[in-house]
């Protein structure tokens, strides 16, 4: 049976994990609409969008028939779920996604380039009561296990759990060969 390509995908992930720019090189290959959540999320001054407004911005994305999201916020995330046919799981160990997201944060603060929507990281932001390598820590095993039964749930959307980034960049080399071979990439 031939497979049938992907065209709403969400990659998923604790924070630090890469999901941006996987998802970002995954649109680069299939040529899908790729959506930054961060820059759904947040106004500038790190003034975070009502819930209500998140919930519709995403709706409209998802009631499309092409999109990426490069993550999914738990208050919405039943929004993508519903139509989503191929989730991407970037469950690496602590280590890596901590390693990379305060690396990230460190090289953010210190290049000062704009993160999302005019927003930057600061030395305040990342020792602040609401730091995202503290976000980290309180939402690595929520996210974790959330990933790992979407992958046991028989019948559901296409899960790919990669559990190395080596391991995902063979997938996401191996989609763009299928894309000049065939044309679009397939989950």
């Amino acid at each position: 049976m031939a497979e049938t390509p992907a065209r709403r995908v969400l990659f998923y992930g604790v924070t630090g994990s890469g999901k941006t720019t996987a998802a970002s090189r995954f649109a680069e290959i299939s040529g899908l609409p790729l959506h930054l959540v961060d820059e759904l999320t947040w106004l500038p001054r790190w003034v975070e969008v009502p819930d209500e407004e998140q919930r519709r911005r995403v709706e409209a994305i998802c009631a499309s028939d092409e999109w990426i999201l490069d993550t999914a916020y738990g208050r919405w995330l039943d929004v993508p779920l519903k139509r989503v046919e191929l989730i991407v799981g970037l469950d690496y160990p602590r280590l890596v996604s901590l390693g990379r997201l305060i690396r990230r944060s460190l090289m953010r603060i210190i290049d000062k380039k704009p993160v999302c929507n005019g927003n930057f990281e600061t030395w305040a932001n990342l020792v602040s009561s609401d730091s995202i390598i503290r976000w980290h820590f309180s939402s690595f095993s929520r996210k974790r296990s959330r990933m790992r039964s979407w992958s046991d749930e028989p019948g559901g959307s296409v899960v790919l759990l990669f559990r190395r980034p080596r391991d995902l960049d063979r997938w996401l080399h191996d989609q763009s060969r299928t894309v000049s071979n065939e044309g679009f990439p397939k989950g």
